[in-house]
């Protein structure tokens, strides 16, 4: 397998996935954003919030289309540009996706056109109910497919098998109660919620500072400043939930986001600043908070964190052991009934993976030479001056997002964010960070697994297709041409549907605009829509 052309079918998928992201969050917050919208319009029966669900539910479908269309493309990938990692790992992997299908994506695609155009043919609490079960839907399925890359970050439940050469599922509830999957999933859903809810916010502002649909603008930014503050608080303590993951899991992407060379006496301190040097190995201009990496990854005041110099120690010795794995799956070949082969590969079979890594310098690991065992081992660290920081910048971020939605949720509170100016272009300009946190938490996740398809079972390089550059350029000239034209036609539709406001619906009848007189302007003064 040429190494670039691995290079580039990653690239390919990287690019779609990155792109697909931007559409996923705020899918999956606005969805729940709905449900509390609508159930305010049930309980008080108010016109008002009515506009209001109706409103930010035109946006949720086109926002919606694009994310499953592009969801698609993603999942064809894996027959395409990694058909080796879709045999090698299909038994476990494709069943999270299917029952994502048949369970979460058939839930919300049925219910959405309900959704869309049942305002006048279903009851209130009907209707609710079909809000709610499409945002069901759409955070179900956040869970089957965070499930299926849980499993990629921390393989339980499964054992290879030398008679068929796959891995094979033995405990389907491990692979569901996963604790990265479980770890993975509440923390993309929150940040999700974030998303969702700085857009609602800075819509909202923009209504404000314009004076245009007052009454709309200051009932969503409401809704937008709780739901905001919880779920940012909540990003937060789930993010520290998924560090307390990554202790027992993922060592190498814990060291690596910390740029911590060699294991540092407990309690770890949390590295605020520095500049990773990848010759010296060491962390320039370093200002470190003691104890708090410590707390986080560990609980505990007495567990150190280990270093990359010493995980590449303990992954050599893993490399040397996964030869005699290999050695006994080849001889298991020639003769199933080898009984001395069987129990080497017993003793050595969890480190099967770590002899693939030779695989990328010679072809048959037995036959490496030490030089190139020491490679293979130096393989196993992720581009650390990238995984530190796209931590940073996700985490800072998250911070941010505390702070803004503390301050909205007092100056709603206080009946005072229509009229503080500052706030409202503040939330304007805050509306691309939740996105740029949301990517670099997908780089980091990603990233930090390298070498690895499927964490110490599959390398990267051995999971993809036999495809040629020209055809996976071809693909990816193809796909930035036609995600770039949706891209426009997103952004265009958003943009109008923005401008026309939220009395412009056209799906089902809403209730009168408010009267074009200098009392009942659309601005909230007076008029039905109050």
């Amino acid at each position: 397998m040429d190494l670039s052309t691995v290079e580039l079918s990653r690239l390919q998928f990287a690019l779609t996935a990155l792109y697909h992201f931007l559409f996923v969050p705020l899918t999956l917050g606005l969805s729940f954003m709905l449900v509390i919208m609508e159930s305010v319009y049930v309980l008080t029966r108010r016109e008002i919030w009515r506009t209001v669900t109706r409103f930010w539910g035109t946006l949720f479908g086109i926002n919606f289309v694009l994310g499953v269309a592009t969801g698609l493309t993603m999942e064809f990938q894996f027959g395409t540009n990694w058909s080796y990692f879709s045999h090698f790992v299909g038994d476990i992997f494709g069943a999270p996706l299917a029952i994502e299908g048949l369970m979460a994506f058939f839930l919300e695609a049925t219910f959405v056109g309900l959704m869309f155009f049942g305002w006048d043919k279903l009851s209130r609490v009907g209707h609710l109910m079909v809000t709610f079960l499409v945002a069901l839907g759409t955070n179900l399925s956040a869970l089957w497919i965070l499930i299926a890359n849980g499993w990629m970050q921390n393989p339980v439940g499964a054992e290879f098998n030398p008679a068929t050469m796959r891995m094979e599922v033995n405990d389907f509830m491990a692979v569901l109660f996963n604790p990265i999957a479980q770890a993975k999933f509440v923390h993309t859903v929150s940040a999700g919620y974030v998303c969702a809810a700085v857009f609602v916010l800075g819509i909202s502002a923009i209504y404000l500072l314009k004076g245009k649909w007052v009454s709309v603008a200051k009932r969503s930014m409401a809704v937008a400043a709780a739901f905001g503050l919880a779920s940012s608080l909540s990003v937060v303590v789930l993010g520290d939930e998924s560090g307390y993951a990554l202790t027992d899991n993922q060592k190498m992407k814990l060291a690596a986001l910390e740029a911590m060379w060699h294991t540092e006496p407990a309690p770890a301190g949390l590295t605020l600043f520095g500049i990773p040097n990848m010759q010296t190995q060491h962390t320039d201009l370093e200002i470190k908070v003691p104890y708090v990496l410590g707390l986080i990854s560990t609980r505990s005041l007495d567990r150190p964190v280990v270093g990359i110099l010493e995980l590449v120690d303990h992954a050599e010795d893993r490399i040397r052991s996964g030869i005699l794995a290999y050695d006994a799956v080849e001889k298991l070949k020639v003769n199933e009934a080898d009984i001395a082969a069987r129990a080497q590969f017993e003793a050595h079979k969890r480190d099967l993976g770590y002899g693939y890594l030779l695989k990328a310098y010679v072809s048959d690991p037995r036959t490496a030479t030490n030089e190139q065992i020491v490679k293979a081992s130096l393989d196993v660290i992720p581009n650390v001056p990238v995984m530190f920081w796209t931590f940073r910048i996700m985490a800072g971020i998250g911070v941010a997002m505390i702070a803004l939605f503390a301050v909205a949720f007092i100056l709603v509170s206080l009946r005072k964010a229509e009229y503080t100016r500052w706030f409202l272009r503040l939330c304007v300009l805050a509306m691309p960070l939740p996105w740029i946190a949301i990517e670099a938490g997908w780089m980091l996740a990603e990233i930090g697994r390298q070498p690895w398809a499927v964490e110490g079972v599959l390398p990267t390089f051995m999971g993809a297709s036999s495809l040629t550059k020209s055809q996976i350029w071809m693909t990816i000239i193809g796909f930035t041409l036609m995600y770039g034209t949706l891209a426009v036609i997103e952004v265009k539709l958003m943009i109008k549907t923005i401008k026309k406001g939220p009395y412009a619906a056209k799906m089902g009848h809403m209730h009168d605009e408010p009267d074009a007189s200098p009392l009942a302007d659309g601005r909230g003064v007076a008029g039905p829509a109050e």
